[in-house]
């Protein structure tokens, strides 16, 4: 019997210790004068209910309902069901939707997100990596921040309340700053993984007394977690992103670690896992990116020391190998799923999930089960998981925040609906989202935005691009 079926009573929660005033998003310390845009104002958290939905709730105690109620306070998940009490709460209509967790990226440079209109498909000299570098060395605290911003706009358009900013363009302290600034204006949750700037000689360690202040700095944030992203480490050293042998990366990643930060790292290339295990560098806070290329014997190893892997289907699909989503899961690998970048594709979390589902069928004939619903679980509770925030987020759960979406089902494309997991893999597209919602705040709602003013992000992120161009001399 399906648990959507089941008439069960009320779940409901109290009020945990993080109160209201302990999750107001922290102020930016002052910026430069390079980063001169006043700060934004968020929604007030308050208190509503969305009645009538079919609830998704990604938690297996608490399970489905057909028809049911989510209600939440001052931030917080305080009650889920079939019919929630809740007197005097703003009422969202939620007939006609899904409300289901909000998707939780787990790999995004969000700095490459202004550079879309520099790009060109079926030029090889401005495709991504040569458009990224040759423009990436020229960038401001400001083209930072607005260019972040613009990524994290489509990111909530799209219904991704959780996101991994993989910052492997920070040219100085205040661009680090720039991009968190960022990150809290727009009011998203996620993690800043600070990185070395393109460019940055091979010989030299990333700013270990910067990465140090930025821990200082994000320690109370309820919103923001601090990591690193390291170079590759792949025994070659090159490459536009920079590369570096186990030595440096045993002296980065010790830091790092004695810090108390994940690591994130990329390794679609051959031989990356090996390298890693060999020099004992392989851990439970490590996170790597594009399973590709990878041998049983690497998986194995990833699988005993707990490491996992994000996969970003649609731009794996265009590198050479296999996507090893399939192999990973067989080897017990934790696994999620990222955008990687908007530049030259959208963030579209149900694309993503499409595209796995059709490369099973592909590659295997099905004879690998991977549901649908398992497919909906690796966009939220276990995104949630593989950036350590899972007590917070990835499922409607009393007692955790407020980060969830409704998607409504009554577009052409989305109607007469059967199994909404179903509807959700196969169907659905970032159009159908209609409210967002981050820690009990209503960023999106009837698929606009409810302060964000998004002409103005649009138009200083082509203004940021346009200089960038003049800059490089790209005509």
């Amino acid at each position: 019997m399906r648990k959507d079926q089941i008439d069960r009573r009320t779940v409901l929660a109290g009020t945990t210790a993080l109160g209201a005033a302990a999750l107001l998003p922290a102020r930016a310390r002052a910026q430069t004068a390079a980063v001169s845009s006043p700060a934004g104002s968020l929604p007030a958290q308050g208190e509503f209910v969305v009645r009538g939905a079919h609830v998704l709730s990604m938690d297996d105690s608490i399970g489905d309902f057909a028809s049911g109620d989510v209600h939440v306070k001052n931030g917080e998940i305080v009650g889920i069901g079939a019919s929630v009490h809740a007197p005097g709460a703003e009422v969202i209509d939620g007939k006609g939707t899904i409300c289901m967790p909000g998707f939780v990226d787990t790999h995004w440079h969000h700095w490459t997100s202004c550079l879309r209109p520099a790009m060109r498909a079926d030029n090889p000299k401005r495709t991504y990596f040569p458009t990224t570098f040759a423009l990436g060395i020229h960038y401001t605290p400001e083209d930072s921040f607005r260019s972040v911003r613009l990524g994290l706009a489509e990111a909530l358009s799209a219904g991704v309340t959780t996101t991994h900013n993989w910052a492997h363009n920070v040219r100085s302290p205040a661009h680090a700053d720039a991009e968190i600034r960022a990150m809290r204006e727009t009011g998203i949750r996620g993690r800043f993984a600070y990185g070395n700037p393109l460019g940055a000689p091979n010989d030299q360690p990333m700013d270990l007394a910067d990465l140090a202040r930025m821990k200082r700095d994000l320690a109370k944030d309820p919103m923001l977690t601090l990591g690193i992203c390291s170079r590759n480490v792949d025994g070659n050293i090159g490459g536009t992103r920079g590369a570096i042998g186990p030595e440096m990366a045993k002296k980065e990643w010790g830091a790092a670690r004695d810090l108390g930060l994940p690591i994130t790292l990329h390794t679609s290339g051959l031989g990356a896992v090996k390298v890693l295990d060999g020099a004992g560098l392989l851990g439970p806070d490590l996170q790597l990116v594009h399973p590709l290329n990878t041998s049983a014997e690497d998986r194995e190893a990833l699988a005993r020391h707990g490491v996992s892997y994000s996969t970003s289907p649609v731009g794996e699909a265009r590198r050479p190998g296999d996507i090893q989503f399939i192999e990973m899961m067989q080897a017990g690998v934790r696994m999620s799923l990222s955008i990687d970048h908007i530049t030259t594709y959208d963030c579209d979390c149900f694309a993503c999930m499409r595209m796995l589902y059709t490369l099973n069928l592909h590659r295997t004939g099905g004879k690998f089960k991977l549901t649908t619903k398992r497919l909906v679980q690796l966009a939220t509770i276990d995104g949630a998981r593989d950036l350590g925030l899972d007590e917070k987020t990835g499922s409607l759960t009393p007692g955790k925040r407020a980060d969830l979406i409704l998607v409504r089902t009554g577009a052409p494309n989305l109607a007469l609906i059967g199994d909404p997991y179903d509807a959700l893999v196969q169907l659905a597209m970032p159009a159908n989202v209609d409210t967002v919602v981050v820690d009990g705040r209503i960023l999106r709602r009837k698929g606009a935005f409810t302060t964000l003013d998004y002409e103005k992000v649009a138009r200083e992120a082509l203004q940021s691009v346009e200089a960038l161009k003049a800059k490089a001399k790209w005509t």
